[in-house]
């Protein structure tokens, strides 16, 4: 299954410049999801990050997998914002960077579900850059009534 930037701004409250999933080229809901952000000089964090080494931040790159886990849990659970959810980072751990991502990058990641237990979501994350690990992290995210 696919979903364009289109569809994909249904099932996230994200919006520019804040929006770190391009297109998702694979899910399977209530299992994983693997998907895109490319990543351009011209986004506005390479001005102070850093002007002479235009570097992705690292927290970026964990926002970036957590939005793609916030995707594959809003439509594991058939639900999206315009319906008065909304899915919250709750928590990360194990997180680990193995390569810098830097402009011209396209950022491919891998979630999978782990766990839901009492509203909070578990997903094991990967983020590749032509097929090297740059980062991993296991993420949870709570879905909260608005």
């Amino acid at each position: 299954m696919l979903m364009d930037v289109n569809e994909i701004r249904e099932y996230l409250p994200h919006r520019y410049p804040f929006l770190l999933v391009d297109r998702v080229v694979e899910i399977e809901l209530g299992k994983s999801i693997t998907a895109i952000k490319n990543i351009t000089i011209n986004e506005p964090i390479f001005n102070g990050h850093f002007p002479e080494i235009p570097i992705f931040p690292g927290v970026l790159i964990i926002e970036a997998m957590a939005q793609a886990a916030g995707i594959l849990g809003f439509k594991t659970m058939n639900k999206k914002p315009s319906d008065g959810s909304i899915y919250m980072f709750a928590g990360v751990d194990n997180v680990r960077f193995k390569r810098q991502v830097v402009p011209g990058d396209q950022l491919e990641m891998k979630v999978q579900y782990v766990s839901d237990k009492r509203g909070i979501w578990k997903f094991e994350c990967q983020s590749y850059v032509e097929g090297t690990l740059a980062c991993s992290a296991t993420i949870l995210c709570a879905d909260r009534a608005r």
